[in-house]
């Protein structure tokens, strides 16, 4: 073989050895930064209003009533989800099951939030997007112009591509928060059940919405 072709031959093995190192490295660290990446948070600043995404009994408002009683919002919006299908059975049947947000009510009353302080819209929503929807259409009604968003770790990246689109062109600004109440750990979550879960759960839906798929 020519000295010129030895050489040449010698620079793209090396060439390829670096490329396969340097795409290994960013599949490494777009792994173990997987976590942080969903969970992107604000710095608090006063709002006019917290906004209590459904989908939990405690964690999300016993964070907004946290946050009300530390002075960051005097009001707390507050939405309906819909009830599990077997709920609504049951309650054909004569059982009274409690709601979720009935359960998030009562339990911020019982926090010393007062009533006067809850917004809660009769609407009822099937997905992240049409709470975006409500919370766009209660904020230019009462004239709200900065929002705390508050939800589960993993579900903040979605909060925000779906709340900011919604919000487009209102001049409503949110800010991103995390209940603290959710044991989830970013920073680790390859190690964590729950946290695995998760994600594979979340990240197909953020990356669904971010092509204009899903809401």
């Amino acid at each position: 073989m020519p000295p010129l072709v030895a050489r040449s031959g010698g620079r793209f093995r090396r060439f390829a050895v670096a490329a396969l190192l340097l795409l290994a490295g960013t599949g490494v660290y777009g792994f173990l930064n997987l976590g942080r990446w969903l969970a992107p948070q604000d710095p608090l600043t006063k709002a006019d209003a917290i906004f209590v995404l459904a989908g939990t009994v405690a964690e999300r408002p016993l964070e907004a009533a946290d946050l009300y009683r530390a002075g960051y919002a005097p009001v707390i919006l507050v939405t309906r989800d819909l009830p599990e299908p077997a709920a609504i059975i049951a309650g054909q049947r004569g059982a009274h099951l409690p709601e979720r947000y009935e359960l998030n009510l009562s339990m911020l009353l019982e926090l010393g939030v007062p009533r006067a302080a809850l917004v809660v819209p009769d609407r009822v929503h099937d997905n992240t997007a049409a709470e975006a929807g409500t919370l766009r259409e209660v904020a230019q009604k009462l004239g709200w112009k900065k929002v705390i968003v508050v939800s589960s770790t993993y579900h903040l990246r979605r909060v925000a591509m779906i709340c900011r689109r919604r919000l487009r062109g209102t001049g409503v600004q949110i800010e991103l928060r995390a209940t603290r109440y959710d044991p989830a750990v970013p920073d680790r979550w390859w190690t964590r059940r729950s946290d695995i879960r998760w994600i594979v759960s979340e990240l197909p839906k953020v990356l669904a919405y971010s092509i204009g798929v899903g809401a």
